[in-house]
């Protein structure tokens, strides 16, 4: 036998959502968020997240996704879109799986 002990199995993942541009990208699933820009990564589990905001940005075609943690600081993320039709998308995706995990959290 194995001298570790099996992992007992996970939940069923979640919805996930991912926004990428050539040097940014936005991730939300199971884990939390991460932003990406120009290489670095920033990840925020969910236990650590207050509320998570996102918008479209100036001139349509940006989706700004801001990560608020309980202290009051906040991290934002930009992605480029392709076009207007690929934020719309972009948004429609992200509302239900940030409702899914942002549920029941009193806030």
């Amino acid at each position: 036998p194995s001298p570790y002990a099996p992992h007992p199995p996970a939940a069923a993942p979640g919805p996930d959502f991912l926004a990428a541009d050539r040097r940014n990208a936005v991730v939300v699933d199971a884990e939390g968020v991460s932003l990406e820009s120009n290489g670095a990564t920033l990840d925020f589990p969910w236990r650590d997240i207050a509320t998570v905001h996102y918008k479209p940005g100036p001139g349509g075609e940006v989706l700004m996704v801001a990560v608020v943690l309980p202290d009051g600081r906040f991290y934002e993320g930009v992605v480029v879109a392709r076009n207007r039709a690929k934020l719309q998308e972009w948004c429609a995706q992200l509302a239900p799986v940030l409702g899914h995990y942002l549920a029941g959290r009193g806030h």
